[in-house]
């Protein structure tokens, strides 16, 4: 899973990158002082594991990742190629969801690229940015297909749903918050528009405003409204605390939070929520040499996600032996009892997989 986290210059990007991947990119007071995007790798935090991991005295445990991409702060007239736009917006087209960061908080010392805190602005010169860059280039694709179409009629519902895109677009709205069918979805989702990408809004604010999720900071509730209207998901971080956060230890991190009035970081938070945003669940499995976490689709069935595993496990699927995560706690971690009391399922090719599905794959090739 790739996360893209654009913004405008100086709203925080790069602090809240480094925070959640220590990974050291560079952060100034100044616009592009990234260039080529930093690049974080970041384990997915899943209590389940460490459980499990006990209870089959695994060697090992072994999360599942996500990829974080900091990408340079664009600016108005990006899509022009003003401030290196054009080779901006090409990272992003690599990323399968948007990370945007807003700024949510006054300080005289930190420097706003048009003079002053005003988060709706800001929003909307990122997205039109990216709304600029889409017409371009199915402009380009319409064009084409327009002339090809007079010799191939099956060319007609491509131009038809490049024309309903173009419109969306130069009405100044985002791809994403346009209503398709099943089959222009599926069309639209192949032209890997940035408009249409998913996103996450990160309101940033100042420590004060974190322990109460924002709710008394009148520019956080700016950027809420505006989500409302593309049904996209906002979620508040203090990036200054989540770089403290960042320095400690497990134990320290808990205690941390406690004190903040938090119950989890802003990292738990954006994972969480990218989770949802792309409809994914991890499955798990566990024996002695390692327990471990799988990431898929929603809907995918058993041989798919074994899939994930390795293919000769798909090829060769017989059965899964499955119990949830769930169940096995409520037994105390003993196993034998759960299966005892026959929790311990057999399922097959159909069965669609769930989260928290602990899962040992039978298979024969």
């Amino acid at each position: 899973m790739k996360l893209g986290i654009v913004g405008l210059p100086n709203v925080g990007k790069s602090t809240l990158f480094n925070a959640i991947t220590q990974a050291g990119a560079e952060s100034a007071n100044y616009p592009f002082c990234t260039i080529e995007p930093n690049v974080g790798v970041v384990s997915v935090p899943d209590e389940r594991l460490a459980q499990l991991a006990k209870i089959y005295d695994s060697k090992k445990i072994v999360p599942t990742y996500i990829e974080f991409y900091d990408i340079a702060g664009l600016v108005r007239g990006a899509s022009k190629g003003e401030g290196l736009g054009n080779k901006f917006l090409s990272h992003i087209r690599e990323v399968e969801s948007i990370v945007h960061v807003v700024r949510c908080f006054e300080d005289e010392n930190i420097t706003h690229v048009d003079g002053d805190v005003d988060p709706l602005r800001d929003i909307e010169t990122i997205n039109l940015e990216l709304i600029f860059s889409d017409i371009d280039l199915v402009g380009r694709r319409l064009q084409k297909s327009s002339k090809l179409v007079k010799s191939d009629k099956s060319l007609a519902f491509e131009v038809e749903v490049l024309q309903k895109v173009l419109e969306v677009l130069e009405d100044g709205r985002s791809v994403r918050t346009a209503d398709f069918t099943k089959d222009e979805a599926e069309f639209v989702k192949g032209l890997n528009l940035l408009s249409y990408k998913p996103i996450i809004y990160v309101a940033n604010v100042a420590e004060g405003d974190v322990a109460d999720n924002g709710d008394g900071n009148k520019f956080v509730q700016i950027v809420r409204d505006f989500a409302k209207t593309e049904s996209s998901s906002v979620i508040v971080v203090c990036a200054q605390i989540e770089a403290e956060i960042s320095l400690l230890e497990d134990d320290e991190k808990l205690m941390f939070l406690e004190e903040l009035g938090l119950s989890e970081s802003g990292l738990d938070k954006l994972v969480k929520e990218s989770y949802s945003l792309l409809g994914l669940l991890s499955f798990l499995t566990a024996g002695p040499q390692e327990t471990r976490a799988w990431t898929i689709v929603k809907g995918t069935k058993a041989p798919q996600a074994a899939g994930k595993i390795h293919s000769d496990i798909e090829r060769g699927f017989i059965r899964a032996e499955t119990i949830s995560f769930d169940e096995i706690m409520v037994h105390g971690g003993n196993l034998a009892s759960a299966r005892e009391k026959g929790l311990v399922r057999l399922e097959g090719k159909d069965y669609v997989m769930k989260d928290g599905d602990v899962v040992l794959f039978r298979f024969n090739v």
